[in-house]
This record gives structure tokens, sequence and C-alpha cells, in this order.
């Protein structure tokens, strides 16, 4: 590990994207995320991006102008945005400010997103809008991958679909990303490349036979990852990764159907303005309670007790700011690789 201040990171990275022709307000807040996914721990979603984002710039897959963005349809509480493969942070926030207005007004934004480029780590957005008494929710799925099977089936068919939430209380935030599967793509990627086995058979192989060893998932005809519950509950993460499924790429118009090839993200964004229901006090005061009954719950394991989602990551973020922030070998080897590629000076 290698310890680096957060900003200054974040101005390299930034320099980056600046240097590959990204408008400044593009390449500002794609940093910004990209480390925030660093600063939460979620090291396959972080900075190492940078070096897949750049090669899409380059290759005209990925697009670094802010007006690639552009509205297919508006109402005060809803829009369809069309992103022609923009930079996904970008996309992202600025669905996510537009349902933070709506919200304020009628208590709930909608925006769905499609042709977006990759949108980074989930949990990156939230703490931005629940420290303005906001939940904001984002789900997304990737039209041109195919990693996840179906309950009962052998073929992958569709991504893990993960869900990003964030939950105001009145001290650390609830912070939930996850996806309906049991594992990412970013995790079996990573563990190959390492040459390892995964802790759990979170994968089946051609057979259908559960399996640790990644090296079926990139075999052909190629393994695929569980959803969610793996063989024994799997129906329920196949039904969750069947919603968000309709509400990204369903409810855009845009997704398997019509043989996505390009890297991307279908994304659709909500945001809940809890003073138009019960009230941002109320919110708090019951979850809350909530938080205070989970922590309170007897262990199993008397050294694991029990964490509410998303606190280990602000504890990791907040000690990244006091002493740097720790990057894994794999995560600096690849920002290496891209400030080389883009003939760019490594300044760590």
């Amino acid at each position: 590990m290698s310890r680096i201040a957060p900003q200054q990171l974040e101005r390299f990275v930034e320099r980056l994207f600046l240097d590959a022709d990204v408008s400044p307000e593009v390449a500002s807040v794609v940093s910004r995320v990209l480390v925030e996914g660093d600063l939460l721990g979620h090291h396959t979603h972080g900075v190492k991006l940078a070096q897949g984002y750049l090669r899409d710039l380059r290759s005209g897959h990925a697009k670094g102008q802010a007006a690639s963005l552009q509205i297919v349809r508006q109402s005060p509480a809803a829009v369809l945005y069309d992103a022609d493969y923009l930079l996904g942070p970008y996309c992202v926030e600025q669905a996510l400010d537009f349902t933070a207005r709506a919200a304020r007004t009628f208590g709930i934004g909608v925006a769905s997103i499609r042709r977006a480029h990759h949108i980074a780590c989930l949990a990156a957005y939230l703490q931005r809008y629940t420290e303005q008494n906001l939940i904001p929710l984002v789900l997304t799925s990737d039209p041109a991958v195919a990693s996840v099977a179906p309950h009962g089936g052998l073929d992958p068919v569709y991504t893990p679909n993960p869900l990003g939430i964030g939950i105001p209380t009145g001290d650390k935030p609830v912070l939930i990303d996850v996806s309906m599967s049991t594992i990412t793509n970013g995790l079996v990627n990573k563990t190959h490349q390492a040459g390892g086995q995964l802790e759990h058979a979170a994968l089946i192989d051609q057979d259908g036979q559960p399996t640790r060893d990644t090296a079926t998932f990139f075999a052909t005809p190629p393994g695929a990852i569980l959803p969610l519950g793996s063989l024994e509950f799997g129906h329920k993460g196949f039904a969750l990764g069947t919603l968000v499924e309709a509400l990204t790429a369903g409810l855009g118009g845009f997704g398997r159907k019509d043989g996505v090839k390009q890297w991307g993200a279908a994304v659709t964004v909500l945001t809940f303005d809890p003073a138009f229901f019960g009230g941002v006090e109320e919110l708090k005061a019951e979850m809350d309670h909530f938080v205070a009954a989970c922590l309170a719950s007897r262990p199993r394991a008397a050294q694991s007790p029990v964490r509410m989602p998303g606190h280990a990551g602000i504890a990791r973020r907040a000690k990244a700011f006091e002493q740097g922030l720790e990057l894994p070998e794999d995560v600096l080897a690849a920002l290496r690789t891209a400030a080389n590629e883009a003939g760019s000076d490594w300044p760590f």
C-alpha cells in the first residue's frame, strides 16, 4: 500500500482527463467520484477505472464533452437523458441534481439515463445528498455485458445490477451499495488476474456446479456469476436483478434488445425529500432508533459486532483525510499505466 493525499490524487486524475480534452466540469466530477470510491474502500470501482475511461476516450468509445448529455423528455419531476456514452459519473451527478431539485418541490424526482458510459462506484454519489437531508437512490445495469445467470439457468444473461441508496440519520448516514448477484464483475476480474480463488463458491461452471475458480468464468462456453442468494435462494436475487433491469434499460427504452456492444450503463436515479413526507427529523429519529437496535443486537461472533452499511467506509474515508489514502498495488499500477499512456509524469 502507498499513502497519497486525497486532494493530490484528485488533482492528478483530473489533469489526466483534462489532457484528454474532457470538459472541465466533466473532468472535475469524474475525478472526484473516482477518488471517492477509493476513499470508501471500493478499490475496483475507484481511480483504477481511469485507465479504461481514458482508453475509451482515445478510441472514441466514450465522450468527454458535457454537451453530449441531451434531454429527450422532461417534466417538472422527471427527465429522460440520452448521454451518447458521456463519462458516467458526470451524467449521474447531473441526474441526481435534477432529482434533488424536483424532490424539494414534489417530494420525489426521477431521472433515467440511456447510453451513459460506465458510472463507477454507486456509494460515491450518496453523501453529497444525504448531507442535504435527502434520500438518493441509484440503480444501474450494463446492456453490453452478460455475466449473471438467471436462477435455474446456466448461461449468463445480465449484469450484477447494483443499487445504491443513502439514508440520513442523526449521526452517520447509512450508505448501501449492493449488487443483485453474489459478487461483482470487478471482483471476479481482480481475483482472476491475481491467480487466486474466490472466498465462496459464487460462480457456476458450464455444467452448473458451484465453484470458487474464476477460470471457469472465462472458459468457452463461459461460467456465470450466481444471483444473490446463490443456488438455494437465488430466485430472490434474480427477481431483484429483473427489477433493476426493468427500471434502468427498460425504463430508458434502450438495452439488450438493441445489440449493444459498447461498455456503458443504463441508469435510473430517484431522490426523496423526507420533508415532504413524515418530516426530516422524524425520519432521523426513526432511523436512529433502528440503527441503535441493530448495533445493540448480540453478535453471532464476538469479534464481529453488527455494523451498519457504509459505516466502515465512512471511517476509512475520515482516516484517509487524516493519514493519506492507501491504494493497493494493482490500483497504483493501473494509474501508472494510465499516466504513461497519456504521456503524463507520475507524481507519487
